[in-house]
Order: C-alpha cells, then sequence, then structure tokens
C-alpha cells in the first residue's frame, strides 16, 4: 500500500560532481522497499509542488538512501535539506526488479542508473551478480564500495580517466559468453537502453533482460500520465505506475 509519510534527514552530503546523496530516517510501520522501486520526495521548498521521484539506492532497518544528480531548481533546493529536517516521501512506487528465479545475473548500469541497480543488488545476496558500469569520467565516480558486493564488476568511463574506456554496453558484450547469465539487468540513460536492444537483437541474444526506464514523471501514480511511453506492440504504458521495471521486448526505446 502506498503511503505518504514524513521522514526525518539524516544526512544530505556530495558524493561526486553535481551527485548528492541523502538519508532519510522513515516511520517505523513504513512499506518495505525494493530495488528498481522509487519514492517521491518532496524538496523542503513549498513553492515547489511537484516531488522529485528518485529510485531506491539503499534501505537499511528504517534509513532509505537516494542518490541524485543536481540539474534544476527542485534538486538545487533539495540540496540545502539538512540533518532533522523534515521531508515528505510517498512510497513505495513502481514494481522493481524480480529476480527470485535467477543464479547469475549481469548487471549493466550507466550515470545514475546506477544507484537502482544498487538497492537490486543487495535485495538478492544469494545471486551471482556481475556488474559492468559506465561513468562520464572520474569525478562522476561514486559508491564503489556498493558495487564491489557484486561477484565481479567492471567500471568504464568515458573518457579513460578511471578504470576502462569505453561504455558499459561495450564492455558487457565482450565478456559475454552463451551460458554465462540467465539473465540481465540495466538502467541508465535511454541512448544507452536504446543501444542495449539492439545490439541484444543483432547478435540474437536471448537472455532475458529487464531494464528500468528512466522518464520524466508528475505524480507517480499513474494519474498524470507524463511518463507514458510506447510499447512494442504499439500500445502504451505508464512508467511510474507500470513500471518502471519492463521486459526489454515490451517497450520502445
Amino acid at each position: 500500500m502506498i503511503k505518504d509519510v514524513s521522514a526525518i534527514v539524516k544526512s544530505n552530503c556530495k558524493i561526486a560532481e553535481n551527485i548528492y546523496k541523502i538519508t532519510l530516517i522513515l516511520p517505523e510501520n513504513s512499506p518495505k522497499l525494493h530495488g528498481g522501486q522509487f519514492v517521491n520526495l518532496s524538496t523542503g521548498d513549498n513553492a515547489l509542488l511537484l516531488r522529485r521521484p528518485l529510485g531506491v539506492c539503499t534501505v537499511e532497518g528504517n534509513e532509505l538512501s537516494l542518490c541524485y544528480q543536481v540539474k534544476g531548481r527542485g534538486t538545487t533546493r533539495l540540496t540545502e535539506a539538512k540533518a532533522d529536517d523534515e521531508l515528505k516521501v510517498l512510497l513505495p512506487l513502481g514494481n522493481g526488479f524480480q529476480l527470485s528465479d535467477y543464479k547469475n545475473v549481469a548487471v549493466i548500469g550507466g550515470g545514475v542508473g546506477v544507484f537502482p541497480l544498487i538497492a537490486t543488488i543487495r535485495d538478492y545476496p544469494q545471486i551471482n551478480f556481475y556488474s559492468y558500469i559506465g561513468f562520464r569520467n572520474k569525478a562522476a565516480v561514486c559508491l564503489l564500495d556498493e558495487l564491489e558486493k557484486s561477484k565481479s564488476l567492471t567500471v568504464t568511463t568515458d573518457d579513460g580517466s578511471y578504470g576502462q574506456k569505453g561504455n558499459a554496453v561495450s564492455v558487457f558484450l565482450a565478456d559475454y559468453k552463451e551460458g554465462k547469465f540467465d539473465a540481465i539487468v540495466s538502467c541508465g540513460p535511454p541512448i544507452m537502453l536504446k543501444i542495449l536492444k539492439q545490439e541484444l537483437s543483432s547478435r540474437n541474444i536471448k537472455t532475458p533482460c529487464f531494464v528500468s526506464l528512466e522518464e520524466r514523471m508528475g505524480c507517480g501514480i499513474g494519474a498524470c500520465l507524463v511518463c507514458v511511453c510506447k510499447k512494442s506492440d504499439g500500445g502504451n504504458t505508464r512508467v511510474c505506475k507500470d513500471g518502471p521495471v519492463f521486459n526489454i521486448d515490451e517497450v520502445e526505446l
């Protein structure tokens, strides 16, 4: 059941270039959260009516951590939140990754899409995760301590300033062997997911692939239709209500 709760800020700090991590203390009776789900978080400014949709990064007891990129007025205002401030949170939203049937899973992440994947890795300690993670440059690299919980981790940067030069999709494809993975999960910029879908199709890779989509959202509960995207069968779907996690074959990218 979705609840609108008041959370107390525990910490809010910069962890990489234009990236902040905010940790909230939720009420004891708050619903459980899983990797791939998101919340709608108020900014602390009553003049900004729309909340910001942020993917779950880590959950420990009643502490929820979210990471966000500073891009506009709302996220800039959010950087000003300090310990003991109270923020409203609508949660849980979205469907999350469902991976109980899998044993060896490839994780492909790019940019801020890395954060929901961290929660997913935490959700399934019994799974062998092989992570391929791309950042723009060294200044954007963050949370490697969490990503290192994978069975293996390969980090790339666009300019080669950290890890391998290249992108997460290319290093995954270079490492792909038939039968090594029984599922693929991915979250990142739309162009990254589009290339991933094209490459899987052109190489006839049939491994189930689940992607978490990034779209502009308003309400977070499927009412405003801001986040509608096209399905492969010609229909439409709401990313916030029906996703944000979809089988990659279900949606147009």
